[in-house]
Parts: C-alpha cells; structure tokens; sequence
C-alpha cells in the first residue's frame, strides 16, 4: 500500500491543478467581460468572483484588478500564484513518485508565476498570460498522461482532480442558479455564454443544443451530462472509478469507507431527474451534491492518509 504522506500529496497536487486552471478560466472571462460595457458584463464579473468565493461586490466593478488579484496575490491562499506554488511543493516532496516530464512542465509553470516581471507580463497582455498558464496546466496534464504508470498513484492524483472540479463546478453553478445567492434569474445571452465559458462548456453545449442558450439546459448540461468532462455526473465517475482503482491496489475489497460514498453519489447522478432537481430547487440538490463530495473527502483521508497506526499492522 502506498505512503500516506505520498498519496496525500499526489491527490493534492491533483487539487491544486485543477484550481489554478478553474480560477484562470474565471479571470480570463471576467476580463473578457469588460469589452462589454452593459450591465450583464458586471454580472459576470460578479458571479466570478462569487465562484471563488468572494463575496465582495465593489471587487466586481473593476475586473481588471480582480483578476490580477486572482492570478498573482501571493498573499492569497486561494490565488492562481498560490494554488500553483503548493502543487509543486506538493511535487517536490513526492519527486520520486513522478516523471521528470511532469515535474519540469509543473515547475516551469511555478517559475513563470514567480518571476518578479510576471506583473508587468500580466499587464502587457493578461488574457494571453491566463491562456499561456491554462494552456501550461494542459501540458502537466498531458506529461502525466503520456508518462506515469497509471497504478495507484496516479488514480490519488486523478481522484483530487475530479473531486476538486466537481466541488468547483457545484460550486459555481448555486452561484448562478441556486435560490438566495443571486439577485435576479440570469437570462441574457451574453452572461449565460460567460458561464458555460467558465465551465470550459461553450462549445460543447452548443454541439448538444446549437445555440438555444436557456438556463434549464445550461444547468443540466453541467450536472448531468454523460460524456462532457466538466460535468459533475462525469467527475463522479471518474472519483468512484479512480477510487476502486485504489482500493484494489491497496487490497481492501470490501471496504465500507469512501468507495461507498462515491458509488452513491455516483448513482444520484446518473439517475437524477431535471423534472424533480426543478420541483425542488437546484440550490438543495447541488448543496447535497457538495456535502457528499466534503464527505468523500473526509472519508478519503481517515482511509488512507490519517488512519490510525494499528489499522495497517499486521495481525
């Protein structure tokens, strides 16, 4: 069975990748906002900000400074500068687990993040700087993909992966549809676009549906669709798939722990009505999505990372 302190690790960087590429997304759609001058264009912004949660509305009127904030605040643990700073400690620390291809792609990225002129890069040209970085992350991925060996290392490291986009993804989607959080229905064109954009979902949304841009379909889209790889039914997938992988490299069949958390979060997706999620509201529906994957979380960690001792000793 692997190290704890190595699968911790893994599953984190897992995490913070995918939460470095998430908040470039927002950034660069709220900046894209600002060449819209109507009032839909500060909605985006605020529900990007909301998103990363940040509540803080005044941020909204200027994004250009809510961006940079986002991508370059060293003093925010939730930055695009940060979440990419501790992948590669988390990298560094667990360097024999990886190839040399992930590592270097994943500190190339760290060192054009803290280079001091990445200010002034960012000024010159700040969406080309947010695409160069999601475009980078693209690159890790794809060095991972191409080089680990998919044991069980790289099914902890895709497990946070798919966790933290399915939490992000519920996330933005109450912000936008969830009852209490916003103060109007989001019906105009320009800011449902800006929500599948930050979704990475615009064209294939419009693939499945051309161009009717209705809020009922946008939502089900995102939660519900099979094969989109940003849809919470695919990431939940994905988690109890990465998770029996584990368990079966770990020789714990039978486990009751997170496998079973997933396999029923896993079936309420794949089973989940629009008729009955609408009856309802999206707000309580989402809001059990997100307790169950903070509970596979937990889960996850006193299985394998936070166990007592005498769990693993031979009898």
């Amino acid at each position: 069975m692997m190290l704890a302190r190595v699968a911790d690790s893994l599953y984190w960087i897992g995490r913070y990748v995918e939460r470095a590429e998430h908040m470039c997304r927002l950034s660069d759609v709220m900046l894209n906002a600002t060449l819209d001058r109507s009032e839909a264009a500060s909605q985006v912004a605020r529900i990007a900000l909301a998103a990363v949660g940040d509540p803080d509305v005044a941020k909204a009127k200027n994004p250009y400074d809510a961006a940079r904030a986002l991508a370059l605040d060293r003093g925010d643990e939730g930055s695009i500068f940060s979440s990419i700073a501790l992948a590669r400690e988390n990298a560094r620390q667990v360097r024999d687990q990886i190839t040399t291809e992930t590592w270097e792609r994943l500190n190339l990225i760290y060192l054009r993040m803290s280079d001091p002129e990445a200010g002034r890069s960012f000024e010159d040209g700040s969406q080309l700087f947010l695409h160069d970085t999601i475009a980078d992350l693209h690159l890790f991925k794809g060095a991972g993909d191409a080089t680990m060996s998919h044991g069980e290392g790289w099914s902890f490291l895709l497990l946070g992966v798919y966790l933290e986009r399915a939490q992000l993804i519920g996330s933005l989607l109450e912000v936008v549809f969830g009852e209490g959080r916003r103060r109007r229905p989001i019906s105009d064109h320009f800011a449902l676009t800006s929500v599948l954009r930050m979704g990475c979902a615009l064209e294939p949304y419009l693939r499945a549906y051309t161009a009717e841009m209705q809020p009922r379909l946008i939502l089900q889209f995102l939660m519900l669709d099979e094969d989109f790889p940003r849809s919470i039914r695919f990431c939940t997938q994905e988690i109890e798939s990465h998770l029996s992988a584990i368990i079966r490299h770990a020789g714990m069949a039978g486990s009751v722990g997170p496998d079973r958390l997933a396999g029923r979060l896993r079936a309420r997706m794949q089973y989940a009505d629009m008729d009955e999620i609408h009856a309802q509201g999206p707000s309580a529906f989402l809001k059990t999505v997100l307790d169950e994957c903070a509970a596979i979380h937990r889960s996850l960690y006193d299985t394998f990372v936070a166990y007592p001792l005498e769990d693993r000793l031979p009898a």
